[in-house]
């Protein structure tokens, strides 16, 4: 499984998704992509989207969306590391 860690995602959440193909939207060059371009180039090459932006629900339409969207509760990454097993858990559940 292909997944894409957003800009405001911490990176460190990668080092605990061992179990997946993992890579960042800075590694792609997309960094500062707005969140409508970023969904379409990611759904064409990604399984999963993992995000803390509280936003994107609101500003753009996700129905239909073929890219599972794993929204973060927060970017602080104490608590990221924290949740990171469960994030782990619920991607591979999907």
């Amino acid at each position: 499984m292909k997944i894409l860690l957003d800009e405001c995602t911490p990176r460190v959440l990668k080092k605990y998704l061992t179990d997946f193909e993992v890579t960042t939207v800075q590694e792609v060059g997309w960094a500062g992509i707005t969140n409508g371009a970023l969904l379409q180039l990611a759904e064409d090459q990604f399984d999963v989207l993992v995000t803390s932006d509280q936003n994107l629900k609101y500003q753009q339409n996700l129905t239909g969306r073929q890219l599972a969207i794993l929204q973060l509760p927060t970017n602080h990454v104490p608590v990221v590391v924290k949740i990171a097993p469960r994030v782990n858990i619920g991607i591979s559940e999907y």
